[in-house]
Parts: structure tokens; C-alpha cells; sequence
């Protein structure tokens, strides 16, 4: 069947296909270019390749197990897709959450968002050649991820973030390994800074191409490092503050044209900025809720279960390393006070028939969480940009509808737009500044 571009192109003029084979394009992209020479004319861009019916999946799971679903989305910073949906349930169902775990959001979600900055970098540095400048984003990003692995217990797909609160509070040692963390990503931060900020090479690839004015960036609908690049002050942690945002102090980085090069350099700078409100929040963070140890001690999971037959287990019983952090004393600090929308503590499911009832019916058909009638919208600011959740609630414990406002999507519609008149060499730095996320995109 013939594309578009195909009916429409001259048969004088060269048609290619850029992707989705094509490095560059990560293997989710096709680009249909019209060429006069290497001067591109027109061009077509495909999506769907990694279209896996997301929002219809999640129309058939509970509230609480379509959790792993978000982590797939952008999977460069999946805690800030489980942070929006979590907040969209916590909107509709009225429930308030401990500051603890608002300050540990904050913190986590701002990881994501350097993590996700680092990503964007190093693939767009590395599609132009400089290798090395890809070698130092990754070595910031693995200091990162192992702290993110450390709390939530996965690099990628953590499902850390659930409905009233998070799964288990932060690691004993996290201010020392975050001082750390910083510490190598300021320095490789500026290392960067000296070697692409000023070097020719780079301008000559970034300057003053694909530039988006800032009428064309709010037309498209765009968000993020990509809008702010276009002089378009908007930040949802400013714009809608949510959680603690409103109590730390941050600016809001913005560009003066609005191509490739702005949208590298505001990167950088937001990057900036977060590490300041990781420091800023570990500052203020209330103190954790009972002990200090993670494993509490007590009974084994297997011999609580046989002493609970004989009598009731008033000791804690020891839990699983893989739950540390998850213990009943943390509960108050990490979840919500309202018991209905949160998994019953291991504590509690081990040693008595009522907590392990209430395990059952938490996670039984029909049963669990159980929102009222109704419809909300939530966003909070991604990686990319807005990253918001549509949800309609007919009163039963899956949702009716939830669709997902991606940011990707709204910016790659550009691309035709964005690379028009330039040179067929322009797509790769171009494609790289947008940051695109295949399971965001597609979904």
C-alpha cells in the first residue's frame, strides 16, 4: 500500500526510509524521506512498532495490578509513570499520604528524571560521534540506578511507588551513597560542559537546526526540557505543584532558540537543579517510623505459621531480605493510615487469620480497591514533559476507561515539521534532542 510520501513525492527526488532499522531510530521509528540530493523536502514518520495495547491491558487488571504495567511506559524513569498513576488514585479515592513518603517520592522521581536526562545525552552525543562524552553520561547513570536498585529492589521496572504511599522506606545508608552519587555527577556534569558546550564540531551539528518556535512547541503540544528550550516557561512541579515541590526551592531552566543545541543545554541544566532538590529533600525529610533496623528481630515466616496454630504470635516475626524496608513499624511513615488501599503487612498475613483474610480479599476479584463513580485527570512533570492520567471509575475494582497523556507522542508529531529543509545528516542530533521513549509513544 502506498505511503503518503509515496503519492505524493516527485519521481525526480530520492525516497528513503530512515528506520526502523536504522540505529538511531531504536528500532520503533520509520522515517520516509524525500530527498534532493541530501537536502530533505519532505517527510513521513511511521509509529506503532512497539504498540502493545496498554490502556486496554490495564482496562482488565485491578487498580493495584495494573501498577507494573506503568513501569513499561517510559522505562528510562519509570518511577515518575508509577508516581503519576498512584496520584491520580490517590485523587479520586481522597486519600492523604505521610510527608515521609512524599519527600521519598521526590527524591526517587527526581533520580529518574537525571537518569532519564543522562539517557536522552548519551544516545544523542553517541549518534554524533562523541563517544566519550556517552562513556561519562552512562557512568553518572549506573551511580544512579544502583541507589534506585538498592531502595526499590529493580534498575528498571520497580513498581516502587503504590497507591497511599511506597513500598518500603529508603535505604539506611542512602545519604551517604546520594552524597556520592552527586558528587560524580557534578563532576561528570562538568566535564561535559567543557567538552561539547564550546566545541565546533557539536555547534555546527546542533546549532540552529530544527529550530521550534514557541508558538509551534504549544501548537504541537509539547512538554518538558523541549517546550522550556523553546522559551516556554512551563514546569507542572511549578505550574500545579504537587507533593513537597512547593516547599523547595528550584528554577526552571529555559532556552533562547529552541533547537537541537537549547534542547541539549537545558538538560544540563535541569539536571542541575534536581540534584539540588535531592539535596534540599534529604534535609528535610522527617524521621523514619520505628526502629532503625531493617530486619526486626523474631520468628521465621515458617515457624510463626506453625505457633499461630497452637496460639497467636505477639512477636514480629522476621521478614524476608527481599521485604527490608516493608516491616509493619515503617507503615505509618511510608502509607497511608487508611487500611482498605493498601496490601496487608507480611506481619500481620503470617501470624493471625484476620491479616491473612484481609490479604485474600485485598487481592480477590471483585474485592480490593474499589474507587467511587466518577472520573478525574492528574499529571505530574516526566522525563519528557507532562505525563498525565485520565481514569473513569464505574464503581468496580478495575478501571472502565484510563487513557495516558504521553509527552513523547505530542513531540515526535514535529519531527516532519522540525526536519524539513535540512540535511539528511540534521534527522540524527534532531531525533536524538526529542528524547523519544518507544513505549511511552506507542503504548
Amino acid at each position: 500500500m502506498p505511503t503518503r510520501l509515496q503519492n505524493e513525492a516527485n519521481k525526480e527526488n530520492l525516497l528513503i526510509n530512515m528506520g526502523p532499522s536504522h540505529p538511531a531510530m531504536h528500532g520503533t521509528i520509520r522515517i520516509m524521506l524525500e530527498l534532493d540530493g541530501e537536502k530533505i523536502l519532505n517527510s513521513e514518520v511511521e509509529v506503532g512498532y512497539l504498540h502493545r495495547g496498554f490502556e486496554k491491558t490495564c482496562e482488565h487488571k485491578t487498580f493495584f495490578n495494573l501498577l507494573p504495567y506503568t513501569d513499561r511506559l517510559n522505562y528510562v524513569s519509570p518511577l515518575i509513570n508509577n508516581l503519576g498513576y498512584v496520584m491520580t488514585m490517590e485523587k479520586m479515592l481522597g486519600i492523604e499520604t505521610p510527608e515521609r513518603s512524599q519527600y521519598i517520592r521526590v527524591i526517587l522521581c527526581e533520580l529518574s528524571r537525571v537518569s532519564d536526562h543522562l539517557t536522552a545525552l548519551a544516545a544523542m552525543t553517541m549518534e554524533c560521534g562523541a563517544f566519550t562524552a556517552f562513556l561519562y553520561y552512562i557512568q553518572a547513570r549506573e551511580e544512579l540506578w544502583n541507589i534506585i536498585e538498592e531502595t526499590t529492589g529493580a534498575r528498571m521496572t520497580t513498581s516502587y511507588i503504590r497507591i497511599g504511599g511506597v513500598r518500603a522506606d529508603l535505604h539506611p545508608d542512602i545519604k551517604t551513597r546520594l552524597a556520592k552519587a552527586t558528587k560524580i555527577n557534578r563532576r561528570v556534569l562538568k566535564d561535559n560542559h567543557g567538552l561539547l558546550d564550546k566545541n565546533r564540531i557539536w555547534i555546527d551539528r546542533t546549532r540552529d537546526v530544527a529550530v521550534v518556535s514557541s508558538k509551534m512547541a504549544v501548537n504541537y503540544g509539547f512538554g518538558g526540557p523541549c517546550l522550556r528550550a523553546s522559551k516556554v516557561n512551563y514546569d507542572v512541579r511549578k505550574a500545579q505543584p504537587y507533593l513537597v515541590y512547593d516547599q523547595l526551592d528550584f528554577e526552571v531552566p529555559l532556552g533562547d532558540n529552541g533547537d537541537n543545541y537549547d534542547r541539549y543545554l537545558v538538560r544540563m541544566k535541569e539536571m542541575e537543579q534536581s540534584l539540588r532538590i535531592i539535596e534540599q529533600c534529604l534535609n528535610k525529610i522527617p524521621k523514619s517510623a520505628g526502629p532503625e533496623e531493617l530486619l526486626i528481630k523474631g520468628l521465621e515466616p515458617e515457624d510463626a505459621i506453625k505457633t499461630s496454630r497452637s496460639k497467636r504470635v505477639e512477636d514480629t516475626i522476621k521478614l524476608s531480605p527481599n521485604l527490608e524496608g516493608s516491616e509493619k513499624v515503617k507503615y505509618p511513615g511510608i502509607l497511608t493510615e487508611d487500611k482498605k488501599y493498601i496490601v496487608p503487612p507480611k506481619e500481620d498475613t503470617y501470624t493471625s487469620i484476620e491479616g491473612l483474610i484481609n490479604h485474600f480479599k485485598f487481592f480477590m476479584k471483585d474485592h480490593g480497591i474499589r474507587p467511587p463513580k466518577g472520573d478525574v485527570y492528574f499529571s505530574v512533570e516526566g522525563g519528557s514533559g507532562e505525563v498525565g492520567y485520565y481514569i473513569v471509575s464505574d464503581g468496580t475494582d478495575k478501571p472502565f476507561r484510563l487513557h495516558l497523556r504521553g509527552p513523547c507522542f505530542h513531540i515526535v508529531s514535529a519531527l516532519e515539521e522540525m526536519i524539513k529543509g535540512h540535511y539528511v545528516a540534521d534527522v540524527i542530533p534532531t531525533f536524538g534532542s526529542l528524547n523519544m521513549i518507544g513505549g511511552e509513544l506507542d503504548r
